[in-house]
């Protein structure tokens, strides 16, 4: 009997996943992982959207640089859904700085600096339902 539970997380792939080609390869990863795209979106984020998205480090002396970039292209909003599907997807994409990404992660394969590191996701299944809310409308 398996104790998993069934959940939702918002994943997003941040512009340079785009600029650099790599959405094909992270949706594979993601499927290949055994988890569901249920919704998929491509949208340009604005400055509003990324201060309620990015509050808890709104403060930070880096927060202009992440603002320029994650408005520099479009990215990719997904809501995944499957077996612990937030703690599942985390380890999939690795550590957020670059340096920490073990091979075989998204980011430890494909990113080279913390700042632009390809892919978010949410960090517990509360937030999961927050960003799927702000970015889905659900």
């Amino acid at each position: 009997m398996t104790t998993e539970k069934t959940e939702r997380t918002y994943i997003m792939l941040k512009p340079d996943a785009l600029k650099r080609g790599l959405i094909g390869e992270i949706i594979a990863r993601i499927e290949k992982k055994g988890y569901k795209i249920k919704k998929i979106k491509t949208l340009e984020l604005d400055e509003a959207i990324l201060k309620e998205h990015y509050a808890h480090i709104a403060a930070r002396p880096f927060f202009p640089s992440l603002l320029q970039y994650m408005t520099s292209g479009p990215v990719v909003a997904m809501i995944v859904e499957g077996p612990d599907a937030v703690l599942g997807m985390r380890i999939l994409m690795g550590a957020t700085k670059f340096e920490e990404a073990l091979p075989g992660t998204i980011r430890g394969d494909y990113a080279f600096c913390t700042t632009e590191n390809l892919i978010h996701g949410s960090d517990s299944p509360e937030n999961a339902e927050i960003e799927i809310a702000r970015f889905f409308g659900e």
